[in-house]
């Protein structure tokens, strides 16, 4: 268990507003990694190894991306006891992201709204952090890189933005994301749609071969797709990610609906909606994903996991792996090992 729990923490931090907060908490966390004040948050792993997309995982729960962008704060996180870390979303340049204030607590709800909008210190300092990076990899944990565009690059030039992610972070992943179903990019979840996805992913799958060869390793490629699709999208996204031959896919980004959220303050604030209330559209995504994509195809479930039995809820939908964020900032360290341990084959 950490030495300070979470329970003591949270007050002080929820007092904060929330980008504060999360900052804050990632400076101590990147300050304190590696060394003997990493007692204060560290927890054992639960082992329970499983192997997805060739990848052989500690165990199923994972920290999702988009809490740490930059990957500066992978080793402290991975002290927590997660099976695999994606960090990111990472884009060709540095950018700031759009205007503050920019993410805001529902409470009542264990619910996040965030347009942050891929701030991050682009390509060349992210790869320079997760280099830095030892312990968690060392100890067998699996990192996945996320990759975006940046937002000043028109939608009809995305896939170029895209190329140059996978090619700087392939080296260094265990897998790489395409997230194409941040609400928060101007048009990017116009990549969803069928012939944008279908050149986009053509052009990956071509790069990510020609990478393969030339560093001789294969690296898995998912697809995070958001929870806002209806039966008709996710079918014909799931034919093409069969058609280009992708490793797996992430399921799901944050929603832009607030049916679940009427009348709470903030409730009416632009951006993606994560908690719990994402957590029955991203299972009726995985849920349909599974009929189209068969039995063997991987696939992560993320959205409003608070507890184990919202993780098991997630494997029954059809997920072979989990991943947290805002249930994370809700309930801390604690929900990774209760995770793990109700995953537990």
């Amino acid at each position: 268990m950490p030495l300070v729990p979470y329970a003591l923490t949270r007050p002080f931090l929820f007092g904060l507003d929330a980008e504060h907060a999360h900052e804050l908490t990632l400076n101590a966390i990147a300050s304190l990694q590696n060394t003997p004040a990493q007692c204060l948050w560290s927890q054992a792993r639960v082992d329970d190894p499983v192997t997805v997309a060739g990848l052989k995982f500690p165990n199923r729960v994972g920290l999702a991306a988009g809490l740490d962008k930059n990957g500066r704060c992978i080793d402290g996180f991975g002290a927590m006891g997660f099976g695999f870390i994606e960090v990111g979303t990472v884009t060709p340049k540095a950018q700031p992201g759009n205007p503050k204030p920019r993410m805001f607590r529902l409470p009542e709800a264990n619910a996040l709204i965030n347009r942050l909008g891929f701030n991050n210190d682009g390509l060349d300092a992210f790869i320079a952090n997760v280099r830095r990076a030892k312990t968690f990899r060392a100890r067998g944990g699996i990192l996945g890189l996320n990759i975006g565009k940046n937002a000043a690059t028109p939608i009809e030039n995305a896939v170029d933005d895209y190329l140059i992610g996978l090619a700087g972070v392939y080296p260094h992943a265990d897998y790489v994301t395409v997230n194409i179903s941040s609400p928060n990019t101007k048009n990017l979840r116009a990549l969803q749609s069928d012939e944008a996805l279908d050149a986009l992913l053509g052009a990956l799958q071509q790069r990510k071969a020609a990478l393969a060869k030339e560093q001789r390793r294969a690296v898995p490629m998912f697809v995070k797709i958001a929870p806002d699709l209806d039966h008709d999208q996710i079918k014909l996204i799931a034919a093409t990610l069969k058609k280009h031959g992708i490793d797996g896919v992430i399921a799901t980004n944050t929603t832009i609906a607030r049916d679940t959220v009427q009348g709470l303050k903030h409730a009416d604030e632009a951006g993606g909606l994560s908690g719990a209330p994402v957590f029955d559209p991203s299972n009726r995504v995985i849920g349909q994903l599974r009929g189209e994509l068969g039995a063997a195809y991987p696939i992560i479930g993320v959205g409003g996991v608070l507890s184990g039995a919202d993780a098991r809820a997630k494997r029954a939908a059809g997920a072979d792996l989990v991943q947290l964020y805002t249930g994370f900032i809700y309930r801390g360290p604690a929900l990774v090992s209760e995770a793990a341990r109700a995953l537990l084959r």
